[in-house]
């Protein structure tokens, strides 16, 4: 069943009458002939990056489009997902008025983000088993909550979020739906990019940070309504995402093969790994994950962390994070430095 939603409802009022900085890269776009171009003031001697880039990165859009089943409007790049995750609040979401909600333990970007823009954050608690509570969520939820934070793998747990709650979430929040897709290609979940067409609330944010190992170039993605899309074009800066991004982005992109055989090898590291750390006296558990870390609860957190970083290995405690209480959470490396880890995580087991 398809829902209707009226998505200009949701935008702010002062976004609704901009018109997006038409820049000069707008104005004219290059058919490949050669040209003289003399309309952005650049300097004109050749060195690769001396031309402003495609602020609409036409190039890289039309590979993802075709990759991933969708449009080109639908589709917004970002200076890493952070940036299109900041367009969303600054399109939608009017400050020291509206709200968002957030399911901790999560990504702890939404919480900042919405301080920066002096937005409300409602917080609802992931169940035990690291769930949406739907029914406390809509019970936070009132005519000012403008988005809804689902992140899927989920971070800092690295479980999926079932697809059940995503439905009755997506039906019943009144504000849009921002699934968060950073571990996706991790996962066994296929992803909500192909519910855009029955979900028009639906936002399904990805990056190239994590499977597609780029996380020095700084490029995340948005999916949604051509709709939605227009809107977070009029606020976006026009030279968002620059040359050497969008060059470094699409070659990785058109070798999805080194991608994947990267994914699997990380998979089965996983593996390893999750079995290894089973066998530990000193944890206490750990969690299903989708991703490519994995949480384990533990005796000691602070103390085990100590233990690893004086042995050179950094891993992250989010013994802080609620729900998480003495938690560790190991991102999975190379084979060789998992030996590492292994080796080091065996020598403190056994003291």
């Amino acid at each position: 069943m398809k829902i209707e939603i009226n998505i200009n409802n949701l935008v702010r009022e002062n976004v609704k009458g901009l018109s997006p900085y038409s820049s000069a890269r707008d104005e004219y776009v290059s058919d490949g002939s050669q040209m003289v171009f003399l309309d952005a003031n650049e300097n004109p001697f050749e060195n690769g990056v001396n031309r402003y880039p495609d602020p609409q990165q036409r190039s890289l859009k039309a590979v993802l489009a075709s990759q991933k089943g969708v449009d080109v409007s639908q589709i917004l790049l970002g200076n890493g997902s952070d940036e299109v995750l900041d367009l969303l609040f600054r399109a939608f979401c009017e400050p020291r008025e509206d709200n968002i909600i957030s399911l901790p333990p999560t990504y702890g970007m939404y919480k900042v983000l919405s301080n920066i823009n002096n937005i409300e954050n409602r917080e609802v608690l992931l169940t035990e088993d690291f769930q949406p509570n739907v029914a406390e969520i809509l019970k936070a939820m009132d005519q000012r909550s403008k988005l809804l934070f689902v992140c899927s793998p989920n971070n800092p747990t690295g479980n999926g979020i079932s697809s059940a709650y995503i439905h009755e979430l997506l039906t019943k929040f009144n504000g849009l739906v921002v699934i968060d897709e950073a571990y996706i290609d991790f996962s066994k979940d296929a992803s909500w990019i192909g519910e855009l067409s029955q979900y028009p609330n639906l936002v399904v944010t990805q990056t190239l940070s994590k499977a597609y190992g780029l996380a020095g170039i700084r490029l995340g993605i948005c999916y949604a309504s051509s709709e939605i899309i227009a809107v977070l074009n009029k606020i976006k800066p026009p030279y968002n995402v620059n040359e050497l991004t969008q060059q470094r982005a699409l070659e990785r992109l058109q070798n999805t093969e080194k991608v994947q055989e990267e994914v699997t090898n990380i998979l089965k590291e996983r593996s390893v790994l999750e079995a290894v750390l089973a066998d530990m006296n000193f944890v206490d558990r750990i969690y299903p994950t989708d991703a490519n870390f994995i949480l384990a609860k533990v005796d000691d957190a602070t103390k085990r962390y100590n233990q690893l970083l004086e042995a050179g290995i950094v891993i992250r405690n989010r013994t802080t994070q609620p729900l998480c209480s003495n938690t560790l959470r190991f991102t999975v490396g190379t084979a060789a430095e998992n030996k590492k880890l292994i080796e080091k995580l065996k020598e403190l087991d056994n003291q």
